[in-house]
C-alpha cells in the first residue's frame, strides 16, 4: 500500500487478493492509478523499488511479477510454494 501511495496516489481502487490453490499461495495487489501524481520529495522515501520485495519472495522459494495492467494501473503478484500443514 505504501507503493500505491507513492506511485499511484490517484488510485480510486486497490484490491488485495490471497489465493491458496494446488500447493501454492498467490498474493496479488492491484490498483487503478494512472501514476504521475506529484507528491513532495519527502513522501517518496529512499527505497530500492522492487529489488527488496523480489529478494524476500525469492528467499522463500517464490516468484515475484510486477508491471502495468491493461489500460491503466499496476499489479504486483507473488507466488509461493505452500507448506504442508
Amino acid at each position: 500500500m505504501t507503493n500505491v501511495r507513492r506511485h499511484a496516489a490517484d488510485a480510486a481502487e486497490i484490491t488485495v487478493r490471497l489465493l491458496l490453490d494446488e500447493g501454492r499461495l498467490e498474493a496479488t495487489a492491484t490498483d487503478d492509478g494512472r501514476g504521475g501524481t506529484q507528491l513532495p520529495d519527502a513522501a517518496h522515501g529512499g527505497g530500492f523499488g522492487l529489488v527488496g520485495p523480489a529478494e524476500r519472495v525469492t528467499a522463500l522459494g517464490g516468484e515475484l511479477r510486477a508491471g502495468p495492467r491493461d489500460g491503466h494501473g499496476w499489479e504486483v503478484r507473488a507466488v509461493f510454494p505452500a507448506g504442508t500443514p
